[in-house]
Order: C-alpha cells, then structure tokens, then sequence
C-alpha cells in the first residue's frame, strides 16, 4: 500500500476526500465557474457505489457538478487488485464523443485532469436514479427503449466503418487501444473466469454449487464463449460503451442517461447491445424474489419483455435508417458505387443487422452467466433476502442464458427470445 501511494504522489496523483477536494475545486477555474463563484456552503458527499471508483456530488448555491476519480485498484476488492487510472482519460473521450453524437442522453464533462485521473460533469439531479434501482422497485419508464435505442443506434452506427473512412476510423482506434487493461479486465471476467475455478468468483452457496460446476462442465458452452472472447478482442466495429448495464444508465421519466464508459473502446456493437438487453432479462428474472402479497410483480414483468422487445426493434429501425439516410456518404465499410442497386443494399443490411442479433444475443447471455457465478454480482439478484429464492431466480436466469448463448443462431426476432424466457420463467 505505501509503496502504491508514493508511486502515486510521483505521477501526481493523490486521492480526494471531501475535505481535499473542497480545496481542489477552489484552485480549480473551471469548476469554480460551474458554481457561479459561490464557494461558500459548498456540499460534498461520496455516493460511490460502483466496483472501482470514488464519486462525489458537488452541490452550492451557484451550481452543481459530480467528481469522479479512478483509483490505481479496483475499489471492490482493493489494492491487491491493481487497476490503471489511465481509465478516467478514456471515459472522458468516450462522453465526449458520445455525447457530441447523443447530447440528449450523455452528461456533459466540465473539466478533465489527467494526472489526478478525475472527471467533473454535470449532476443528474434526484428524481435521476440508477435503472437498476428503478427495475428492483418496480417503476416503469415509459421512453426507456426509445431513449436507449437513440443512444445505442446514434453512438455505434456513427463510429463505424458504415460511416467512417478507413483512415479515420483507424486513427480512432489506435487512440482507445490504450485502455487495454479494462478490456483485459472484461475478458477475465466476462469470457474467463467463470468457465473455470477461479479465487474470486462466488455463487449463492450451496444452492447454486452444482449449476456453478456445470458451467465449468460445459464443452459446447466454453466453444461458444471462446468465440465471443475472439471477437471481443479482434473486432474494432465501433467505439462501444463496454459496460452498459443497467447501473451504467440513470433515468426519470422522461430522461435517459448513459453514465461510466471507463471500459470504452472499439469493440464489437453487440457487446453493448447484448450487455442492455441481458440485464433486462436479469431484472425479469429477479422479479420473483421482489414479488409480494400486494404486487406480484407479473405485470411489471411484462413490462420488461416489452421494453426488451421494443428497444431491439427500434434499435434495429433507427439503425438501418442511419445507414439509409448516409448510404452515399463516405463510410468505407458498403461503397456506394459497389452496392448501387436497391436489392443489394437491402441484401446487406439484412446479413448485417441478422449477424448483429445474434453478436447481441450471445454478447448478453455471457454477461448473465459472470453475474451469477462470476465475480461481480447484480443488485437485482443480492438484495433478495431470501438465499434459497434468490438461487432460485438465479438459476432460471442462468438456464436461460446458457440456452440463448448456444442456440442464438436460430433466432431469427426478438420475440423468439422473448417466448424462450416466458417458456423458462414458467417452469
């Protein structure tokens, strides 16, 4: 730990408390400006909940803002678990773009300090809240999927080869191929660890001890996985969220928020697009375990297979409307003057969008398996009380995810999905 801090004070880096960061803010002219000058009766309060970083909310009587700064470890398991802070730059470029290309649902960054690794950005102010939470209380967001399906279509169809040059997207991702330790990270977690024995992954024990052990059983199961991992590290399709779940998003209801890109990189589309949709299908699944004598939660569980429905949908619509509306742009991936006949474009973009689905599907069935037997769990699922229900939950979900990810080739709509998760949830 010591030999940690001076390595840190040597690149300046120190880590803030309250009471430093106070100090900080008023040496610092961009975050003063965000509070109209008025330092005095500043509020500050650590709200981070997250696996790796600290977060504050910065409150006065002339403006608002959040800090958020990487730690040199992941928060969660602590510093025997290095982590480079180079992440905090990442995430910075990665609001930045995307939030020039989806200002409507991306926080604006105020000011950035590389070698402090700290992000200040706009405060999503209360009613905001985390979709997770929302989805464990049970509260419907009427403009969920459109607002996700903008982001999702606006922020990966943009950053591709389907409208970037060559030359410029290369450049892009050259620039993201720095934050190779959170992708190292994800591989781990996501691809690796849970198909084996490994020191941190734990499981609702003993409920879940054989399912856990049939994961590592698996052959066809790892064959697949393995293919995913390939394509996750060798496919740069677009500059990708790379951890969009749903404690990535904050809502009210009429605001959709995406926050926390800090694993951003050029990555596969599907891997964003599967992460939003499997977490949905967690939530379905946990529902039973927050059911009760006054809801049982069964329409609010069809809420959620409406919301998976329609946010593939029009994703899917809005997309393809992207690529129409800059078809004889510059994007290097489908030349105009190749694909200049009407049944050949509609050709194309039926391969592409069908190979997306299921890049989505599988994508999001591996992101359900490391929730459950992997090493970082989700809320939907811990604040269950009862172990023997939550298992149970638990244990659909898992079954659910092990059939979409080997079986995904043969689905053709999203209400295919959707029948196999009512035929599981139904059991």
């Amino acid at each position: 730990m010591e030999v940690m801090a001076a390595a840190a004070a040597a690149d300046g880096f120190r880590p803030l408390d309250e009471e430093s960061l106070v100090e900080y803010i008023k040496a610092t002219p961009a975050l003063r400006v965000q509070l109209g000058e008025q330092l005095e009766g500043l509020a500050v309060k650590e709200v981070g909940d997250g696996n790796l970083n600290f977060v504050y909310i910065v409150t006065g009587p002339g403006g608002s803002f959040v800090i958020k700064q990487a730690l040199p470890y992941i928060r969660c398991i602590g510093t025997s678990w290095p982590m480079t802070k180079e992440r905090a730059y990442f995430e910075m470029l990665a609001l930045k773009d995307h939030g020039r290309l989806c200002p409507n649902h991306v926080p604006e960054v105020y000011h950035f300090d590389r070698p402090m690794s700290l992000i200040a950005m706009r405060y999503l102010k209360p009613p905001h809240i985390i979709l997770r939470k929302g989805l464990i209380a049970g509260i419907e967001y009427p403009l969920l999927a459109q607002h996700m399906s903008d982001y999702m279509a606006r922020t990966l169809f943009f950053t591709s080869l389907l409208y970037h040059s060559t030359l410029e997207h290369r450049k892009a991702v050259a620039e993201f191929c720095g934050n190779v330790e959170l992708c190292r990270l994800t591989e781990q977690v996501v691809f690796s660890d849970p198909y084996k024995v490994a020191q941190y992954n734990h499981w609702t024990s003993p409920y879940l001890d054989h399912d856990a052990e049939a994961v590592r059983d698996d052959d066809i199961l790892k064959i697949e996985v393995a293919g995913l991992k390939s394509m996750f590290c060798e496919r740069a399709q677009a500059l990708i969220h790379g951890d969009l779940h749903t404690g990535s998003v904050m809502v009210t209801n009429d605001s959709t928020q995406v926050i926390d890109p800090e694993f951003a990189f050029y990555g596969p589309m599907g891997f964003d697009i599967g992460a939003f949709l499997g977490n949905l299908i967690l939530a379905f699944f946990s529902q039973d375990g927050h059911a009760n004598k006054d809801n049982d939660r069964e329409a609010y569980k069809r809420w959620i297979l409406k919301m998976l429905e329609e946010t593939w949908n029009l994703f899917h619509q809005k997309f393809v409307a992207l690529w129409n509306e800059n078809f004889d742009g510059h994007g290097d991936a489908y030349l105009a003057d190749i694909f200049n006949k009407p049944e050949l474009q509609l050709l194309a973009q039926k391969k592409y969008m069908t190979d997306l689905f299921h890049d989505s599907i599988g994508f999001g069935a591996a992101k359900m398996i490391r929730r459950i037997v992997g090493v970082a769990h989700v809320e939907d699922f811990e604040s269950i009380a009862d172990e023997s229900q939550r298992a149970f939950c638990e244990r659909r979900a898992l079954d659910c995810a092990k059939k979409l990810l080997k079986e995904r080739r043969k689905f053709e709509s999203i209400s295919q999905v959707i029948s196999v998760i009512e035929e599981i949830s139904a059991r």
